[in-house]
């Protein structure tokens, strides 16, 4: 079982910057994509970036591309997702998430942190 917990996440103001970070235990040998997503308050939630373990394939979603990095130190075993030139409506709870293939969902899931971007 992979475990994954978040951190980096807190309060800013809107134009300012977080790096989050999520550490992997357990087989990490088995993830082939590791993704990063996001909830809002009273929204579902919503795809963010992701990863594949060799870097070779990068996806960050239109509404933030240019603004949000996904990258990941295989060696750390930790994600990241560096967050600049934040806005209010970036506000959202941030999950990262694993998988097990390329195609399918995501197995596995941290607890999440919060960002907060005040205006």
């Amino acid at each position: 079982q992979v475990q994954l917990v978040e951190s980096g996440g807190g309060s800013v103001q809107a134009g300012g910057s977080l790096r989050l970070s999520c550490a992997a235990t357990g087989p990490t040998w088995s993830i082939v994509t590791w993704g990063w997503f996001r909830q809002a308050p009273g929204k579902e939630r919503e795809f963010v970036a992701h990863i594949t373990k060799t870097g070779r394939d990068v996806y960050v979603t239109d509404s933030v591309k240019g603004r949000f990095a996904i990258s990941r130190d295989n060696a750390k075993d930790t994600l990241y997702l560096q967050l600049n030139s934040l806005k209010p409506e970036d506000t959202a709870l941030y999950y990262c998430a694993a998988s097990k293939s390329l195609t399918g969902g995501f197995d596995y899931w941290g607890q999440g942190t919060q960002v907060t971007v005040s205006s």
